[in-house]
């Protein structure tokens, strides 16, 4: 990340294991999140990405090194603690791990009425919360009669009803369905307007390559590269060292590029912009006696069927 953004959250050489584990699960870990990011940490299992998001939380403290916010360390007394949450909030992997109230609205309120404010000013979050994840219709039903999606949905909701700065999700997608994801991302996007800087952990690099403004790929406890997902994602052999292939956009645009077909930059950071590109790429080769014919471009030879594309 660029050391002429200031961060809102960093951290500084973190060290921490596991009893009963030999290696270390973070080792001498830097990061610098700056005001405003979407970050993305991409890794194999065991890669240390999850017992990051839990030092940035305060979750875990650290057998070396230092989390910051504002420049500021963290303390990891109740009040520092208290005060460090009201502004960092975690979002775990499985809701289970977070969901204990008897409805989905003590559910959601538990934070904001732990933090001592007003009756009034707790329903008002809550009922915000609930209202930016459709969860109204729920709000009186225990949250173990939901499905997980639902619940998911009522363990987000808990975190911003808290109006934290820095939203921190573990593996936000896994156990979604194609619209439980999209309604997740439409929810990012509106926060992410809003101002709240966002960091999540996954395994899913085209999800990391469409949402992210910065990528951090961890591996064997460390951080091995940082920076746009362009730059990261598009690079075989680091990521290939971290146990991943590169998201479909990029092998895509790879392979069509060997082919003789130049898509120029941006290549696309999803595949409709990576289809558009391709159009606009094989529009400006029409005319050229070894260009395609844009218009049957993706069409099957012999075919005369509609264009892939």
């Amino acid at each position: 990340m660029s050391d002429h953004a200031a961060a809102l959250i960093e951290a500084h050489g973190l060290v921490f294991g596991y009893p009963g584990r030999e290696a270390p699960a973070l080792d001498g870990v830097s990061l610098r999140v700056p005001r405003g990011t979407r970050l993305a940490l991409l890794g194999p299992n065991g890669a240390g990405k999850t017992t990051v998001l839990m030092h940035l939380n305060g979750a875990l403290r650290p057998r070396a090194g230092e989390v910051c916010l504002d420049g500021v360390p963290q303390g990891y007394d109740r009040a520092a603690l208290r005060a460090w949450r009201q502004r960092v909030q975690l979002v775990l992997q499985d809701p289970d791990d977070q969901l204990f109230a008897a409805s989905v609205a003590e559910d959601v309120a538990f934070g904001p009425h732990n933090q001592g404010l007003a009756a009034a000013e707790i329903e008002r979050r809550v009922a915000g919360a609930l209202t930016d994840l459709d969860l109204e219709p729920l709000a009186a039903l225990p949250p173990h009669l939901l499905s997980h999606g639902q619940r998911k949905r009522v363990a987000l909701a808990g975190a911003l009803a808290m109006a934290p700065e820095v939203l921190i999700l573990d593996e936000p997608t896994a156990g979604l369905d194609h619209q439980g994801e999209r309604r997740l991302l439409e929810t990012l996007a509106r926060l992410h307007a809003r101002g709240t800087t966002l960091v999540l952990s996954t395994h899913d690099v085209d999800l990391a390559h469409a949402w992210a403004d910065q990528v951090a790929l961890f591996a064997a406890g460390r951080v091995i590269a940082c920076g746009p997902p362009a730059d990261i994602l598009g690079d075989f052999n680091l990521l290939g060292a971290a146990g991943l292939a590169a998201p479909a956009v990029v092998r895509v645009a790879r392979a069509l590029e060997e082919a003789g077909i130049p898509l120029g930059n941006p290549r696309g950071r999803d595949l409709d912009a990576l289809v558009a590109r391709i159009r606009a790429s094989c529009g400006s080769m029409a005319g050229r006696k070894d260009g395609p014919d844009a218009a049957a471009f993706g069409k099957p030879r012999g075919t005369g069927g509609a264009a892939f594309f």
